[in-house]
């Protein structure tokens, strides 16, 4: 499974993922343009897209992918939100009415999407399990995630700030408390990324790709540190 870095953070969220013979984009949340360059105009190769939810830098350019022909998934929610319901390349992933999603296959990907916490309609995340025993949790945007996961070997997680530096910002009035909530209540904190590492099974985990770092809540050295110190695996800052 290779996992390549489009776009990470605020200002836009773009990862390709590569499997034998099935290549996905996770968000879209740069302009088409841009991930056009950014993949070496091979846009043929994408076999579909996958978005977590409605907002700006995870899914700018879901219908300029639309209407290149390349199939997007996400949840009637983001679809009703982002306004592509009726697109006939919009897939909708199905769910249960307490929301436990059904399984969705991909040419030769398994994809489970599993609930997120942030303030959109129906924010979801995914799990992705290829035939050579790979398994990707896909896990951003989300204030926590109440969902134990097994066999991980690649793991893509949003560390977007770091506790102390989001209360130092507050106390320095570089942040007000309606966006220090917001963040709060819709963001994975070193803390938080710590204790769900602490509570997963990671025996099987190759590489952690650390994603969607703010620009000014967070602290990148700290947090490599300490998620290395803490599972003793690779990590690469997105």
């Amino acid at each position: 499974m290779d996992i390549e870095i489009l776009a990470s953070g605020s200002k836009g969220n773009c990862y390709k993922v590569k499997t034998s013979d099935t290549t996905l984009l996770l968000e879209c949340g740069i302009s088409f343009k841009e991930i056009q360059k950014k993949l070496k105009f091979k846009m043929h190769e994408i076999d579909a897209c996958l978005i977590t939810h409605s907002h700006r830098d995870h899914a700018k350019a879901v219908k300029d992918m639309l209407k290149s022909g390349i199939d997007c998934y996400m949840s009637y929610g983001t679809a009703e939100e982002l306004e592509v319901l009726n697109h006939h390349r919009t897939r909708i992933f199905n769910h249960n009415r307490n929301f436990i999603y059904i399984n969705e296959m991909i040419d030769n990907l398994y994809v489970k999407p599993i609930m997120g916490v942030h303030d959109t309609k129906e924010p979801i995340n995914f799990i992705i399990a290829d035939t050579n025993d790979n398994k990707l949790l896909f896990l951003t945007d989300t204030a926590y995630s109440p969902y134990k996961v097994n066999g991980i070997t690649h793991l893509m997680i949003e560390c977007n700030y770091v506790k102390s530096t989001l209360d130092k910002n507050l106390k320095d009035n570089k942040i007000n408390i309606v966006l220090r909530n917001r963040v709060v209540n819709n963001h994975m904190s070193l803390e938080t990324v710590i204790g769900f590492l602490k509570a997963n099974d990671l025996s099987k985990l190759k590489k952690i790709y650390v994603m969607h770092l703010s620009d000014h809540n967070s602290d990148e050295e700290l947090i490599k540190t300490e998620i290395q110190k803490i599972t003793g695996k690779s990590v690469l800052i997105c």
